[in-house]
């Protein structure tokens, strides 16, 4: 039986607005996308594409709980953390910084899978996990990520692009910043358990957090 002090923290309030909030803005930006492509500087980018894959990702936490409720405090911050990976790119392209700012590219495919990682690891790995343990479910997860990402880039618009003659070099850069991206969300997340985090349980079922020590 657990003591009152180990008890599931109920989550900040600020967390749970934040994930609420960036999930109905990535909504009504993604409406608007559809109803006018231009609006966020999407020609040419798969804008129905991106309208369809980013709910699943910004949503795939909550329908996950739904369909496989476990006990415990729901995973706010993973959550979070998808949908932050999912709004950002439309937000960035919606100021134009992609086409105006040489290095934000780069910085986004570090950021986002960083994002996308630290969120995954969070959901399927305990914090007593070993910063080898974590790297290690980092990179596989979080390079994983990138290169579906880099796959639907491919195919949902750059073989019909101007940008084919470049892309296998870009491809390799973005694939090199998603690489820092998984280690800085290891690195993060390792230490937030250690230091910031509270004491609370895996989203994912105890026999895997075992395996993962």
């Amino acid at each position: 039986m657990r003591s009152v002090a180990s008890r599931p923290p109920v989550p900040s309030a600020a967390l749970v607005v934040l994930d609420v909030l960036g999930k109905a803005a990535l909504m009504a930006s993604l409406v608007l996308v559809l109803i006018d492509p231009g609006w966020g500087n999407l020609e040419g980018k798969a804008p129905v594409a991106r309208a369809l894959t980013y709910p699943m990702l910004a949503f795939a936490v909550p329908v996950w709980w739904q369909l496989w409720r476990r006990t415990g405090p729901y995973p706010w911050l993973a959550d979070l953390l998808l949908t932050v990976a999912a709004f950002s790119d439309i937000l960035g392209n919606r100021l134009d910084l992609y086409d105006r700012i040489l290095w934000f590219d780069d910085l986004m495919h570090v950021a986002n899978v960083a994002c996308v990682t630290a969120a995954l690891v969070l959901l399927t790995m305990h914090r007593t996990s070993s910063a080898l343990a974590v790297l290690e479910r980092s990179l596989a997860l979080g390079m994983t990520a990138a290169l579906a990402w880099e796959l639907f880039e491919l195919v949902s618009f750059v073989t019909r692009s101007t940008e084919l003659p470049t892309a296998y070099a870009d491809t390799l850069g973005d694939l090199l910043a998603g690489w820092i991206g998984t280690v800085i969300a290891a690195l993060l997340v390792h230490h937030a358990w250690r230091h910031h985090l509270p004491d609370t349980e895996p989203v994912s079922a105890q026999p895997q957090a075992g395996l993962a020590r």
